[in-house]
């Protein structure tokens, strides 16, 4: 198996930064995605910051320009998602760009030199520089990734194994934003809130299946295939916007339906 790239399934990162780009100069790109396990290494012994990370991601539509015809098997385009006023858009991208640690600073210094690494092969799509929220907690105030895999389950959940030998050690990833209307939630009682999550606001606690409807998010998001729940690795981070409260999600699964720099904007869950 191929050697994983590190911000997978890396844990303990309290700063992140996300990076989508399109492709300009393939060669180039193929030269800096190859060494940047090395470079990742030298800027963090720079900076004195080991738990350094970073991942390079492709999505479906650049890859045969990329690498060729033979792809991942589960590799596709995000198709756009609707239900009523909430939306899920496909923001068209070719390149994800994964940096974290416990240190923005750290982050910083890594995401200069690969985009200078990058410079004129690429053109830049966003960059947002994200951070844990006390203690884990998302702007709801509930905790987020409760039940996100842990130590040696997450290779198992996030990595690609012998079904798709070709691609072995490599991992899909899912990007989405949620865009929370904090005013109209933080309007809610303590009982609502608890009520719409599924779980208890202080201790983190599942709600009784007697009090838990099912409308709440953790009823809902559980998905299944042949009767086995499907889990991913997620590296969900927080920005600020003075106008609006942005959770960004970046999940790392072992399957997929493709590689999307932005797959949703949603209100409150």
């Amino acid at each position: 198996m191929a050697q994983p790239q590190s911000a997978i399934c890396a844990e303990g990162e309290n700063f992140g930064i996300f990076i989508t780009l399109t492709v300009v100069e393939p060669a180039i790109i193929r030269l800096v995605a190859a060494n940047l396990p090395v470079l990742t290494a030298q800027v963090a012994s720079m900076v004195g910051e080991p738990a350094l990370v970073s991942a390079m991601g492709f999505g479906a539509a650049c890859w045969p320009q990329m690498f060729g015809p033979a792809a991942p098997a589960e590799l596709a385009p995000f198709q756009p998602l609707e239900d009523g006023p909430r939306v899920a858009p496909a923001t068209p991208a070719d390149m994800f760009l994964h940096i974290h640690s416990g240190r923005h600073d750290a982050n910083f210094a890594l995401a200069r030199a690969v985009m200078g690494a990058l410079d004129g092969a690429v053109r830049l799509v966003e960059e947002v520089h994200g951070f844990k929220y006390l203690g884990g907690r998302d702007l709801t105030g509930f905790v987020d990734g409760t039940e996100n895999p842990k130590g040696d389950e997450r290779p198992d959940v996030a990595l690609v194994g012998a079904e798709d030998a070709a691609f072995a050690g490599g991992s899909y990833v899912s990007i989405q934003r949620y865009v929370h209307n904090l005013c109209k939630w933080e309007a809610l009682g303590r009982a609502e809130q608890e009520a719409a999550v599924g779980r208890t606001k202080d201790d983190d606690e599942e709600l009784d299946g007697e009090v838990k409807p099912p409308s709440a998010h953790i009823a809902r998001v559980v998905i299944e295939e042949d009767g086995e729940e499907l889990q991913v690795v997620r590296h969900s981070a927080l920005r600020h916007h003075r106008r609006k409260r942005p959770v960004l999600r970046r999940l790392w699964p072992h399957h997929s339906t493709g590689v999307q720099p932005d797959a949703g904007q949603h209100g409150p869950p």
